[in-house]
């Protein structure tokens, strides 16, 4: 047996896969009312349940314009599922991404089953469990559905190893359920999933992404001591053994190294100052970088105790589930980022302070930038005259070309010197003559 992942799945599991919630999202006894669109009616959506089933955005949009009450917005089905949970369900972002403005919304109501919009997406989606966490204000992450699960153990018992990372910096990673007191790796165990407690185990012995900092420096530590390794001085029998055992050894693929020159790669690669990728966005709190068990606060939590002026010229962070401001960005940090800084508060309204924080590429889907800043292009004329092209043969009509040997062309190559050493050959007889 591993002692890391143990003994795997067992025979006699007083919970099997289909009693719980691993086969689907939804339970067996549940009533599953028609979702699907008809094909042949073009009409508008009337309300906003409505328009959630038929992921109408622009009839969503126009109703939420017009004005929605609180029973509107909590239009219920035969599940008890709220538009929003059932966008959640059937995988629709772009109503996902124009519900979160919705005051009314409630983003912990639970179904029939027990199940709340995060619990969904986590068995599911990683994109919408992302865009829940980070715009939608109060998150309870910690519900429970009548069996004790929470949305973590849920994301476990899928094996969906991305959910279960995102909401590893927001839930609670010891909680167990309330019928056999099994908490994330004891499912993740019994159910087979060893990719899911594998990259827990490593995302525990590292819970600080330290590249998301501003303290961070780009050095591998452990590059000084290998070229010390390589340069230092070596005897003849030394080398006479390191050239023996670099002929005789065989290099078989394998894994990368924890730790090693390719893990320093990304953390160097995707940290916010890197050398050599500009990233497209910044985080609003560089000195509280993503850490298990410490909760994240979502973007309209963080604007209710900062105006969006605060937000962006200086750096706020989480503390023990408390706020606090920290020293303004440096000049030299924000060089990197001034430029979509500019384009998003153009194109930010001054009523939605929000939106300034939205990706462009979820906020306009019919957008052809990825994000706020727009590349500025110039084009220079080469000095250089382009080179003409060289005419090619007319084909004629009705006709198909014969086809080219090589030896042939080098049989025509030879004639051609031939030709050309004869009829210098006879010019220099003349010119003798």
């Amino acid at each position: 047996d591993d002692p890391h992942l143990g003994s795997g799945p067992s025979d006699d599991s007083e919970i099997l896969l289909d009693d719980s919630d691993s086969g689907s999202v939804l339970s067996d006894d549940s009533v599953l009312p028609i979702y699907e669109r008809d094909g042949k009616s073009t009409e508008p959506a009337k309300t906003l349940y409505e328009a959630c089933a038929k992921n109408d955005t622009a009839s969503l949009r126009s109703i939420m314009e017009r004005g929605v009450t609180k029973d509107e917005v909590m239009e219920l089905d035969i599940n008890g599922r709220n538009g929003l949970m059932l966008a959640v369900s059937k995988g629709f972002v772009d109503i996902v991404a124009l519900l979160h403005t919705c005051p009314l919304i409630d983003i912990n109501h639970q179904d029939n089953d027990g199940n709340t919009a995060v619990m969904i997406a986590a068995q599911a989606f990683i994109t919408i469990l992302n865009y829940i966490l980070n715009y939608y204000p109060c998150v309870d992450t910690e519900i429970r559905d009548p069996r004790g699960f929470t949305a973590l153990i849920k994301a476990g018992l899928q094996g969906r190893e991305e959910c279960v990372s995102a909401l590893l910096m927001h839930a609670d990673v010891n909680a167990v359920d309330l019928v056999q007191g099994k908490g994330l790796k004891d499912w993740a165990l019994r159910t087979g999933r060893f990719e899911t407690l594998n990259r827990l185990r490593r995302l525990q012995t590292r819970p600080i992404a330290e590249q998301f900092c501003e303290s961070y420096i780009p050095e591998w530590p452990e590059l000084k001591l290998l070229v010390a390794k390589a340069t230092a001085a070596k005897t003849a029998g030394q080398k006479l053994r390191q050239r023996l055992k670099d002929s005789l050894s065989f290099s078989f693929p394998h894994d990368p190294q924890d730790n090693g020159v390719m893990d320093h790669m990304v953390r160097m690669t995707t940290s916010i100052h890197s050398p050599l990728i500009a990233t497209g966005c910044r985080p609003l709190c560089p000195t509280s970088p993503p850490e298990i068990g410490k909760r994240r606060f979502a973007v309209p939590e963080l604007l209710d105790k900062h105006s969006t002026k605060e937000l962006e010229e200086s750096m706020v962070s989480h503390s023990n589930g408390s706020i606090t401001s920290a020293s303004p960005v440096s000049a030299t940090s924000v060089s990197l980022t001034s430029c979509c800084q500019d384009s998003e508060r153009r194109q930010s309204s001054p009523t939605g302070g929000m939106k300034s924080f939205i990706p462009r590429s979820m906020a306009h889907r019919n957008s052809i930038f990825p994000s706020g800043c727009i590349p500025k292009i110039e084009v220079t004329k080469s000095g250089e005259r382009t080179p003409k092209k060289e005419k090619k043969n007319k084909r004629q009509k009705g006709y198909l070309e014969p086809p080219v040997w090589k030896y042939k062309e080098a049989k025509e190559e030879k004639k051609r010197e031939k030709k050309k050493q004869e009829k210098e050959k006879e010019e220099q007889k003349k010119s003798k003559g």
